[in-house]
């Protein structure tokens, strides 16, 4: 059952357009033009109950201004939202106690308080008892491994436990729909892998609904088996991660470790080596090549014939370089 209904939702901008100058800026003040910026176009989906999905694209694609109109803080130019069966912009009270919303830029902690604080701030908010909110801290606390860093002022906390208790925070009235932008953003490595840890668990063990956003791919290969590709507006694939390897990687990636060394002409050589495909890397004793699906065994048959070489493997290219070429390719086939 669908918890996420998206459907042909659009946002646009009005932008004052200004020229340069005086005669510019008293042409503005007094008759002022507009172009329109649709930063969000015609996008639709719809997102299962208990699903963790990725939300991928560019910076300026579309992602933040997506979540924000889910999340009901501004309303959408065109289309139909439903998250549960609330309108988000009507900011009904049901609504709101089902949904949070993290961006990993930007806190709801106080700063100079400690943790606590902020968090019965929120249990009062919401409504919650003195006995509903101490079982849930209890939990929380176990999950995130953050127990002595509670009675911290959040200003002396590590970015890492900071994020531990933004997530504690935002999670505290228990949602089961969770929008997230960028949770790991900034964090070092065991922080990261300690908050998709925390997610993963807390997905299992309620049933939440997660729409994630993030630039660290790992986020999304260790969280989600579906993603949402965003470019320029437009949502241009819906689908599993093996999937977007299919329609947008249409090739295979080859190690190949020789048993001699690059000659002293390694220019040279690599252009030798590009008869069998792409040459990514060439390092050494080890070639990485970019190889057609369709051309993959007639290549490495011709690379075991021609090549003196120690070890051979063929894998599917990085995700992350998957996307990041076809974003930066600047156009994308549908």
């Amino acid at each position: 059952m669908s918890i996420i209904q998206v459907e042909h939702l659009s946002k646009i901008y009005p932008v004052a357009i200004k020229e340069p100058g005086l005669k510019g800026t008293l042409r503005h003040f007094f008759r002022r033009t507009y172009r329109q910026v649709k930063a969000v176009r015609d996008v639709t989906f719809n997102i299962d109950a208990g699903e963790v999905v990725g939300f991928l694209g560019p910076n300026g694609a579309g992602k933040t201004t997506t979540l924000k109109m889910l999340t009901g803080l501004i309303h959408p130019s065109e289309g139909r939202v439903m998250v549960g069966d609330r309108v988000p912009f009507d900011r009904q009270a049901p609504f709101l106690q089902n949904i949070t919303l993290v961006m990993g830029q930007k806190q709801q902690l106080i700063w100079d308080l400690p943790v606590l604080d902020s968090l019965k701030i929120n249990a009062a908010v919401y409504g919650i008892s003195d006995k509903e909110y101490r079982h849930r801290l209890g939990e929380l606390t176990e999950m995130l491994s953050l127990t002595d860093q509670l009675k911290q002022p959040v200003r002396k906390l590590s970015l890492g436990q900071r994020m531990k208790a933004e997530l504690m925070a935002a999670l505290i009235h228990r949602p089961q729909v969770l929008f997230l932008d960028e949770p790991t953003l900034g964090l070092d490595i065991n922080a990261q892998v300690a908050v998709r840890q925390f997610l993963q668990e807390y997905n299992q063990k309620y049933g939440a609904t997660v729409l994630l956003t993030s630039h660290y791919m790992a986020d999304i290969t260790a969280l989600c088996e579906r993603v949402l590709l965003i470019y320029e507006g437009e949502l241009i694939y819906d689908g599993s991660l093996d999937g977007l390897l299919d329609r947008f990687a249409p090739y295979r990636e080859v190690k190949v470790e020789l048993i001699n060394p690059e000659p002293e002409d390694p220019e040279e050589f690599k252009r030798r080596l590009s008869s069998y495909g792409e040459v990514e890397s060439l390092d050494g004793q080890s070639v990485r090549f970019l190889v057609k699906r369709e051309k993959l065994t007639d290549t490495v048959g011709r690379i075991l014939a021609d090549l003196e070489i120690l070890d051979l493997t063929v894998t599917d290219p990085p995700i992350e370089e998957v996307i990041g070429r076809v974003f930066s390719s600047g156009t994308v086939d549908n």
